[in-house]
């Protein structure tokens, strides 16, 4: 099977359907898939053009979606928080995006929190693209998240590997999906390489590799490759890419865990 991977998308769906085609996506005749590792929307433009995309991907049963943190920051603004703006939601970019795909604006948004929650509820975002995620996906050499797999937390050594993360509870899933990958990689244990995003690669490149800054003029937003670990969050808003990976692994049958059946069992 060949995997086309890629992560933080972020509602630049033009960007994402360029770089796709770059990679071959749409001429392949293999048997293949698609896997985003979260991160959908917030911060770009087209946040219905993206949504329209996914949807027609999950159609055609060729679509892994991976939970990212601001599909947990969607949810909890219009679940936990009704639909009040904050600061969080507004940095992020959750709130402009509910504003697109629900068509509110913001003096409506902002006088009917509930209206605004309400509606945001009816979109496919909500009813049938977050339902459908995990928190990973695994094949027979690579396992696919967002942030991170879920680890020992310990004050005095740090972040620490778990040789049982597949049966995290949902809480430690929601915190693994803020870890920066790159960092978290130095304790990893397990055999499989791990596919990433939620953190800039160029990170990773500066930090480890002394290739540019962070985000000079010489920053290098190209996938980061380590043993064990491809990271692939482009930081699109500031680079204007999307980072796609092509892989090719056998299948390895009931390896997922699903975001929202494991948030059920809190």
């Amino acid at each position: 099977m060949k995997y086309y991977v890629t992560s933080d998308t972020h509602g630049y769906y033009s960007l994402l359907k360029a770089a796709l085609e770059q990679a071959g996506y749409f001429s392949e005749q293999e048997a293949h898939r698609l896997v985003i590792l979260g991160d959908l929307f917030d911060r770009g433009g087209e946040a219905k053009e993206m949504q329209d995309f996914i949807l027609q991907q999950m159609a055609s049963g060729n679509l892994i979606l991976v939970k990212g943190n601001h599909e947990d920051l969607f949810q909890e603004l219009v679940t936990e928080d009704d639909g009040v703006m904050n600061h969080c939601h507004s940095n992020n970019g959750t709130y402009d995006t509910v504003l697109h795909l629900t068509g509110f604006d913001l003096k409506q948004a902002l006088c009917d929190n509930y209206g605004f929650a309400d509606a945001a509820k009816q979109t496919p975002l909500f009813a049938k693209i977050i339902p459908s995620m995990v928190d990973y996906y695994e094949t027979e050499n690579y396992i696919f998240v967002h942030g991170w797999i879920p680890c020992v937390e310990n004050w005095k050594k740090g972040r620490q590997y778990d040789p049982h993360w597949r049966d995290a509870d949902p809480i430690r899933w929601e915190m693994a999906r803020w870890y920066n990958g790159m960092d978290a990689v130095k304790t990893y244990r397990g055999k499989k390489t791990i596919l990433c995003g939620h953190w800039h690669t160029s990170y990773g490149h500066s930090k480890f590799e002394n290739r540019g800054s962070e985000f000079g003029a010489d920053a290098d937003f190209s996938p980061y490759y380590a043993p064990s670990i491809i990271a692939l969050d482009a930081c699109t808003a500031f680079s204007g890419k999307v980072n796609v990976v092509v892989l090719e692994d056998e299948l390895l049958h009931g390896k997922s865990r699903n975001a929202e059946r494991s948030a059920s069992e809190k």
